[in-house]
C-alpha cells in the first residue's frame, strides 16, 4: 500500500481515566472497518502517519490518540495518573466506547501493548475483532531489564527522565536513532525527536514506573494477535516477542528481518498490506 495525499483528519476531545482529556483524530472511511493505534512511551499520534495517509484510509476507519501525558492530551506530572493500570485500561475504553469502535482492531507499538492488555483486563475482548502487537513490550520492571527489554531503552532512560531540558534533548535525539535500523529520511527523524521531546520528563518516568507482567491476560486472548516484530530490535527484545508466542493461543509472529523498534514506520508497506489482510480476515 503506497502513500497517498494526507486525508482530512476528524478532531475528538474524549475524557478517559480520572476525567482526563484525550486528544483523538480519525481518518479514512466513517463506515470502514475500524482500526484503533496506540503509540508507544513518549510518542504521539504523529507516529502512524505512515498508515493514515496509506491507502488503508480508503477501506478502514483510521484513529489514534495521544496517550495521557503525551502530544496534544492533557499531560499532569504527578506520577498517579501514569502507574495506575485502570486508568490506562479506561483511557482506551472511552475512546472504543465514544467513538463506537465495535470490532474494532486495536494496533499497539511498544508501550501501547500494554494498555491492550490493561484494557481488556478490566473490560474484556467482547468488542475487538484482532490484535496487533508492533514490537510490543508485554512486561516491564526489573525482572525484564536486560532480558526482554534491551539497551536501546535502559541506556537512555536516566537521560529521558533527568530534571535537565539539554540532557532530554540528547537522549531522545540518540533514542530515535537506536529506534530505527532503517534509516528514514532527515525530515521525518527531525519531527520524531520534536514529538519525542515535547514530552516532559517526569510524564517518561511516570510511565516507567509501572512493574507490569500481561502473561495472565495473553493466555487468556481468544481473538486473533499478530506480533509484528523487528529482528534488529534493542528497544523491546526479539524475546519480548516469542514470550507472546509461547503464551498467547491465538498468536502469529510476523518477524521483519534487518528492522528494529518501529515496523509500521521503517516497512510500512509491508505493515499495512498484513494489518488490512487481519482486518479483512476477522470482518468476514
Amino acid at each position: 500500500m503506497t502513500a497517498v495525499a494526507a486525508p482530512q483528519a476528524h478532531i475528538h476531545t474524549v475524557t478517559g481515566g480520572d476525567g482526563l482529556k484525550l486528544h483523538v483524530r480519525e481518518w479514512g472511511r466513517p463506515d470502514g472497518p475500524p482500526i484503533l493505534f496506540l503509540h508507544g512511551w513518549s510518542q504521539n499520534h504523529l507516529c502512524w502517519s505512515k498508515q493514515y495517509e496509506s491507502a488503508l484510509a480508503a477501506e478502514f476507519r483510521l484513529v489514534a490518540c495521544d496517550l495521557r501525558g503525551h502530544g496534544m492530551s492533557e499531560a499532569p506530572l504527578a506520577p498517579e495518573h501514569y502507574t495506575d493500570e485502570r486508568l490506562w485500561a479506561d483511557d482506551v475504553a472511552a475512546i472504543v466506547a465514544e467513538l463506537r469502535l465495535d470490532h474494532v482492531v486495536l494496533v499497539g507499538w511498544s508501550y501501547g501493548a500494554f494498555l491492550i492488555c490493561d484494557y481488556v483486563r478490566a473490560h474484556g475482548a467482547d468488542r475487538l475483532a484482532a490484535i496487533v502487537f508492533a514490537d510490543g513490550a508485554v512486561k516491564l520492571g526489573p525482572a525484564a531489564f536486560g532480558s526482554v527489554i534491551g539497551p536501546g531503552f535502559l541506556d537512555h532512560f536516566a537521560g529521558a527522565t533527568a530534571d535537565d531540558l539539554p540532557t532530554n534533548i540528547a537522549t531522545m535525539r540518540s533514542f530515535v536513532r537506536v529506534c530505527l535500523a532503517t534509516p528514514l529520511p532527515a525530515d521525518a527523524v527531525e519531527t520524531a525527536v520534536a514529538w519525542n521531546v515535547m514530552v516532559p520528563a517526569a510524564v517518561r518516568a511516570g510511565l516507567a514506573a509501572r512493574e507490569i507482567d500481561e502473561t495472565d491476560v495473553l493466555r487468556g486472548l481468544s481473538v486473533p494477535v499478530l506480533v509484528a516484530h523487528g529482528r534488529a530490535d534493542t528497544v523491546v527484545l526479539p524475546a519480548m516477542a516469542e514470550h507472546v508466542l509461547a503464551t498467547c493461543p491465538s498468536a502469529e509472529a510476523s518477524w521483519y528481518d534487518g528492522v528494529g523498534h518501529a515496523p509500521h514506520l521503517e516497512a510500512p508497506e509491508r505493515f499495512n498490506r498484513e494489518l488490512a489482510a487481519l482486518a479483512r480476515r476477522v470482518r468476514a
